[in-house]
């Protein structure tokens, strides 16, 4: 790894200009399904909607040949020929190593994506599984899958250019949130006394005051774990298990250059917590962690120094209401609940946190 002088942003906030996007993208027509698979060499088909994700319409397709999942990219930062050619690069040589991914199927010319009517597809093998959240692993399970990450931070570094090293990550200024916080409070005041407005009004003084009482523990743009290629997505929507292991690794629509010890703690915080009450599992939380350090991929120093990046970029994100109020897009609001209680109980249970993350 070489390393360089400037500094990587802090995570940009969501573009609250740009259009909606996956699931509430125009539907891809029977006609340009068709048109599709026909470079495939697929003819008689069936194609079956599936539950999609922001960055993607999905579609089950049965044909003689078989069974397959066909992606549409409509993200527009996801969705351009290069960075779709590199997703697929990355997940071809992980899966010729061995893990978990499904590659991409090649079409009649040698191409891992088409272009139709202005999208861009991809067909993938089918593969069997089914979503398990965290709590749902035993300790084992939750080991391994903490496991199989630290494998796969260490396949990527292998198969994808090199990294070079930032001098720095900058965080998020809690001036600038606090903010961000009272432009958000004045319309889910303006916007009646509906339950979801009457919570974000509630946590939204409370992050006020969460951000007055910590904003001297801002961490320094030197204090960022060692940057790498990451999944981008980890959590258990993107993972298909069968019989007691990952059968696949899905959705690399956010591959990239991250801090690679971030993803390890914004993984855990995703799959081992209370759905309701966004209340952590520490003893899954630990039993991960270990289970990921064990493979090379970080030390406990830097799980110590991402978790703390991650507790300061929960403290300063608001993407689900920004998305909510100034995007009329309301997909995120089921998550909102939960997120924003887990981040109470972080800041009053930091160091049990951190304790399970670096012991």
């Amino acid at each position: 790894m070489t390393h360089g002088t400037s500094f990587a942003c802090a995570p940009a906030r969501p573009d609250t200009s740009a259009p909606p996007i996956g699931t509430l993208s125009p539907p891809v027509q029977d006609r340009t399904l068709a048109g599709v698979l026909r470079t495939y060499r697929l003819t008689r088909f069936s194609a079956i909607p599936v539950a999609e994700g922001l960055l993607n319409r999905g579609y089950r397709v049965e044909t003689e040949a078989g069974r397959f999942f066909l992606k549409c990219y409509v993200d527009q930062a996801t969705s351009t020929r290069p960075v779709v050619a590199a997703q697929h690069r990355a997940t071809t040589a992980l899966a010729a190593l061995g893990l978990p991914v499904a590659p991409p199927v090649r079409t009649r010319d040698g191409r891992t994506c088409t272009s139709r009517e202005g999208r861009l597809f991809a067909l993938f093998p089918w593969v069997e599984g089914e979503h398990r959240h965290g709590t749902e692993l035993d300790l084992r399970e939750g080991g391994d899958l903490g496991a199989l990450l630290g494998r796969l931070h260490s396949a990527l570094a292998r198969v994808c250019a090199p990294v070079r090293q930032p001098a720095g990550h900058r965080s998020a200024d809690p001036e600038e949130t606090a903010r961000l916080v009272g432009r958000l409070r004045d319309r889910a005041v303006a916007a009646g006394p509906a339950p979801f407005d009457t919570l974000a009004v509630r946590r939204l003084t409370e992050r006020l005051d969460l951000l007055d009482t910590h904003r001297h523990r801002r961490p320094a743009p030197q204090a960022a774990p060692p940057t790498g290629w990451t999944h981008g997505d980890f959590h258990s929507l993107n993972l298909l298990h069968r019989q007691g292991r990952v059968t696949a690794v899905l959705d690399w629509d956010k591959l990239g250059l991250r801090p690679q010890a971030e993803e390890a703690v914004r993984a855990a915080t995703l799959l081992f917590d209370d759905r309701t009450t966004g209340v952590l599992d520490l003893n899954r939380v630990r039993r991960w962690s270990r289970a990921y350090r064990a493979t090379g991929a970080a030390t406990a120093a830097d799980l110590a120094a991402a978790a703390h990046r991650v507790w300061w970029e929960r403290l300063n994100d608001l993407w689900m209401l920004q998305w909510h109020y100034q995007r009329a897009d309301h997909r995120a609001d089921p998550l909102f609940p939960a997120s924003a209680a887990q981040l109470t109980w972080w800041c009053q249970e930091y160091e049990q946190v951190l304790d399970a993350l670096t012991n």
